[in-house]
């Protein structure tokens, strides 16, 4: 990556390797833009969503449950379930940024999404001694939230100008992105039990209302990657012993 280490090296180099997350990102906001104020939400409220939550699934799946009227309590329920998956990130990270103050904690804390997390954590694990790595963290979030923004605003335009836009089914880009992200990070077999089961289960409740097969995906992915993390905790226990077992017996 040939990072140099400062701080504002590091930064501009996390500004950089989020480029190909961007471009992905792009549409995205903008059909959410799009269907969003089509949904019967505000311009205001739109663009208010994308600067106080930032999270583009769960941005979605609130502005649909709106459109079909569904009440506060389940909107805030199903987006927070689906969001879970940010406090295993944030574990994740903890190691790294324990020692940060809460001036970094803070910001970084909301502005960590899917892409962000693909791309920090590969920088972190690096073994070089850099102490600006969070730079970085920085770089890749302010990126990945500015591209957010305005990807949401040509949304909101072209929402109110092109009545069909949303149907156009440029939402792929984020399908091709999301899909980048998971596999290189599918490394252990509980990370793959764990993305298996997620989407069967999607695939199947796909057809629940309010967006509850999204719930259920995410519930019975975290159980079955806990599960398979346990077992395999298990074994290894067992295998050590009795590798000892045959080299004391030989």
């Amino acid at each position: 990556m040939g990072t140099s280490f400062t701080r504002r090296g590091e930064f501009w180099s996390g500004v950089k390797d989020t480029l190909p997350m961007i471009v992905g990102g792009i549409p995205f906001g903008i059909i959410f833009g799009a269907v969003a104020v089509t949904s019967g939400l505000s311009p205001a409220a739109t663009l208010g969503m994308s600067l106080l939550v930032f999270a583009g699934s769960a941005q979605f799946i609130g502005a649909g449950l709106f459109a079909q009227g569904v009440g506060t309590a389940v909107i805030v329920l199903t987006t927070f379930v689906v969001n879970l998956r940010h406090a295993l990130y944030g574990a994740s990270l903890a190691p790294y940024v324990r020692r940060l103050s809460h001036r970094w904690l803070l910001p970084l804390g909301f502005w960590l999404t899917d892409e962000t997390y693909a791309i920090v954590i590969r920088r972190y694990q690096q073994p070089d001694e850099s102490p600006y790595k969070h730079w970085y963290h920085l770089g890749s979030s302010v990126a990945m939230y500015s591209d957010w923004q305005l990807s949401t605003l040509v949304g909101v335009v072209a929402g109110q100008q092109f009545k069909g836009l949303a149907d156009l089914g440029l939402d792929f880009a984020m399908v091709v992105t999301f899909i980048g992200i998971v596999v290189p990070l599918v490394v252990t077999r509980p990370m793959l039990v764990c993305a298996i089961t997620a989407g069967g289960v999607a695939a199947l409740a796909n057809d629940l209302p309010h967006k509850l097969g999204l719930m259920a995906a995410a519930l019975a992915g975290i159980a079955a990657g806990l599960a398979a993390e346990r077992l395999a905790g298990r074994r290894e226990p067992a295998q050590e012993t009795q590798a000892a077992v045959e080299v004391k017996g030989a």
